[in-house]
């Protein structure tokens, strides 16, 4: 789950966890903690390195921050500054997080096409028939239903499939202190990413982990679901039980993590994740009903009033819905009304494309595993 992607991975290779994309990221989850853990399964180790630049021992603004680091989290100075000293440059990282030259032609279907497939279907049917029974528990204690946890999985990196095969402490490092400045978010960012390497940093300490070990996507997302170090931290779950949090090797931890990133973002069982619209042109307003993007704002009465036709069950929703659009080239555009669930998946990536990915793709597994 990584920060802010555009509309166009392609499969995150993660770089983001899947195979480098054509259409490349530019933008962006605990138990208490005692023990190290007890699994002997290691992190992915990358059979390729990416090309690596300088260490950071060298940088006096990188060791400043270990330094305060370390005092604000308790942590071991040597230990911290060891870390960050010895995380590399990594000018592919660098590269990836800057804007792209030209903007991309949306295209719902071709975006569809690449996370829609029978190879991602079919592994994700056999995803969901070995881990049925976690995939119940989940649904049944968080109320994130099955499709949506497997959908998510899939998008992110084909069932564990592609998790990454950047270190994640050269990641971090790289995009905290060396965000490229011609974005127009780059302090922000930098700042952002710093926390990151903060949250990485102290989990790893927390698990007698050895920061480069962790491989993952090249904005530091880790695991089948590529949750940030934050996210870890903050939702992550020991749904199998062992006493330990393992997103590499635990589906029953995967799922339940995922299940549990959802629903602290509000995920509301039983409710659709969006309806059918269409529209009423003789009083349509379309540039009221798209100014709040994604965010669902209006009741029914007012969406209606803008001239939005809805139908059947959605005539009775009781929440804010949302007008979304999803672009297709050169073709008619195609809309649905979006509801607070469909809003919690993007969450997790800022894209009504992305959500539509997961949903779908969920549906399409459900399916095939009914068969």
């Amino acid at each position: 789950m990584t920060p802010e992607t555009t509309y166009w991975p392609k499969t995150r290779a993660k770089l983001s966890g899947l195979a480098l994309a054509i259409f490349l990221i530019a933008y962006g989850p605990g138990i208490t903690w005692a023990a190290a853990p007890k699994h002997t399964k290691k992190t992915p180790v990358a059979k390729t390195a990416p090309v690596a630049g300088p260490q950071y021992a060298g940088r006096a603004d990188a060791m400043q921050f270990a330094e305060d680091l370390a005092a604000r989290r308790d942590l071991d100075p040597a230990w911290v500054k060891d870390a960050i000293g010895k995380a590399r440059y990594i000018p592919t990282v660098s590269r990836l997080m800057q804007p792209p030259v030209k903007a991309f032609v949306k295209n719902w279907r071709v975006y569809r096409s690449r996370f829609i497939d029978p190879v991602r279907i079919e592994a994700g049917a056999r995803f969901w028939l070995a881990n049925k029974d976690s995939l119940a528990r989940a649904e049944k204690e968080y109320g994130v239903p099955a499709e949506i946890i497997v959908g998510i999985i899939g998008v992110e990196t084909i069932y564990g499939r592609d998790t990454g095969t950047f270190r994640v402490m050269d990641a971090l490092t790289t995009l905290a202190f060396d965000f490229p400045a011609s974005h127009p978010r780059a302090k922000e960012r930098s700042e952002f990413f710093k926390g990151e390497i903060e949250q990485f940093l102290t989990l790893q300490s927390r698990r007698g982990a050895d920061p480069f070990d962790a491989r993952g996507s090249y904005a530091g997302a880790m695991g089948m679901p590529q949750f940030m170090p934050s996210s870890w931290v903050k939702y992550a779950v020991d749904f199998d039980g062992d006493g330990n949090i393992d997103l590499w090797n635990s589906p029953a931890d995967v799922i339940g993590s995922v299940a549990n990133y959802f629903k602290a973002f509000g995920w509301q069982p039983g409710m659709p994740t969006y309806y059918p619209v269409s529209f009423d042109k003789s009083h349509l307003d379309m540039d009221a009903l798209m100014a709040p993007d994604i965010l669902p704002t209006f009741g029914v009465a007012s969406f209606t009033a803008k001239g939005a036709v809805l139908e059947g069950a959605a005539i009775d929703h009781s929440g804010p819905l949302a007008l979304v659009e999803l672009l297709n080239g050169p073709d008619a555009p195609q809309y649905l009304a979006g509801t607070e669930n469909f809003y919690v998946i993007t969450r997790d990536n800022w894209s009504s494309y992305y959500a539509m990915a997961v949903i779908e793709l969920g549906r399409e597994v459900a399916a095939r595993v009914r068969q």
